[in-house]
């Protein structure tokens, strides 16, 4: 009689297309959501907050908690997350700040996997803030609880409907994961994104960086196969090492756009009150950027464009780039630009050539064959031309002139 061959183990090859799962997916994922600081109350955080949770569905349920309620927004609210009927993923907690060691250590005991913790008045508020986070940081350790914030706006996934912030609406599901130490920046960001159709994949407010920090979000979205860019808004950089380990690892093959706030010593002092910690040297910064892989902006225009531009075109493949303008100012100051922050203008075919020349006006239309092309003002696009002609300069004229020989 023979022997029955065991079944044997499926093997990892198979799961190739299946993302593993990540320790910080219940910021994004979360199947049950408890919100410590759930209110009624006209303008409140904890309302905005509730409005949000129930207003986007995410696929998961909201447990209010609120000791002195039975209800909130017509929801059977519960005096503590002890006492909520089903085990809970992630606990976002808008009470004061000194009132969260407390809450944290419930929360672990409750076997809650994340917090986001809104809150503010931390160690941006002093000695004693720094001492509510030391004892914030030690229950959670006491589990496996992962924390985002405290001082922040909150979590949105675009793509799965969550939305823990107390933002005004919604951001548009896309392709770009912004991060962002100033919750007033991410507003600002939604609107603008809003009024431009750009989309996101994650969009967090960070706030002073407790437990999860840079590296740790980096590495997240760049295992994540729906986030294309990251673009992050940086006052203090926090822990070097895992931001530079993780942002030389992902930026192989995502784009990481940054925008490095306190670079004067004033802006610095200003930062350091707004998250309560130190921006360091920017020249080390900025080596360690270049270092890394990482491309900054010295904006916040620069950060819209660059985000919009992630969004809404494919990555490009190189530094070359070919200049289309309807006049021979613009493609100077193009090339310039382009040159001057390390492209390159791309040589164009002798074909690529003739075809344009077929297509261009027989005025006003000149260039080089390994530079930019300047096409006339609109009035002067009705003529078009009947034969090729040779373009020689990388410049244009205007339309009522001759070409430059």
């Amino acid at each position: 009689m023979s022997k029955i061959k065991p079944i044997p183990e499926r093997e990892p090859a198979h799961d190739i297309f299946r993302r593993r799962h990540h320790p910080l997916d219940v910021f994004f994922s979360p199947r049950t959501v408890a919100l410590i600081g759930a209110t009624e109350s006209e303008g409140s955080v904890g309302r905005t907050i509730l409005r949000n949770l129930i207003g986007n569905p995410f696929g998961g349920v909201v447990f209010p908690i609120n000791p002195k309620r039975s209800s909130v927004l017509g929801i059977k609210a519960y005096p503590s997350i002890a006492e909520v009927p089903e085990g809970v993923d992630l606990a976002v907690i808008a009470t004061p700040a000194k009132t969260v060691p407390g809450i944290i250590r419930e929360c672990v005991q409750a076997g809650a996997r994340g917090a986001i913790i809104i809150s503010a008045g931390f160690k941006e508020a002093g000695a004693a803030g720094v001492e509510l986070e030391r004892q914030i940081l030690a229950e959670a350790r006491r589990g496996k609880m992962r924390i985002i914030g405290p001082n922040c706006l909150g979590v949105m996934s675009p793509l799965t409907g969550l939305n823990a912030t107390f933002a005004g609406t919604m951001a548009r599901a896309g392709s770009v994961g912004f991060i962002s130490q100033s919750g007033a920046l991410c507003t600002a960001i939604l609107d603008w994104s809003l009024q431009e159709m750009v989309g996101f994949s994650a969009f967090v407010s960070i706030g002073s960086m407790l437990d999860v920090n840079w590296g740790d979000l980096i590495g997240y979205l760049g295992e994540d196969p729906r986030t294309q860019s990251i673009v992050l808004y940086m006052e203090s950089i926090g822990d070097a090492r895992s931001f530079i380990s993780a942002a030389r690892e992902v930026a192989l093959t995502k784009p990481i756009i940054v925008i490095k706030a306190g670079r004067t010593k004033a802006a610095a002092k200003a930062a350091a009150s707004h998250t309560g910690a130190l921006t360091g040297s920017d020249e080390v910064l900025h080596a360690a950027f270049r270092r890394s892989g990482v491309l900054r902006v010295n904006s916040i225009a620069d950060l819209f464009y660059m985000a919009e531009v992630l969004a809404k075109q494919p990555r490009p493949k190189g530094p070359r780039l070919t200049i289309v303008t309807n006049a021979g100012g613009p493609a100077v100051l193009a090339t310039d630009a382009l040159i001057l922050t390390g492209g390159a203008l791309a040589e164009l075919a002798p074909e690529t050539i003739q075809a344009l020349n077929q297509v261009l006006p027989p005025t006003g239309a000149t260039a080089t064959r390994s530079t930019s092309w300047a096409t006339p003002a609109p009035s002067a696009t009705r003529r078009r031309s009947r034969s090729p002609r040779k373009i020689r300069t990388a410049t244009a004229s205007s339309p009522s002139s001759p070409p430059r020989r």
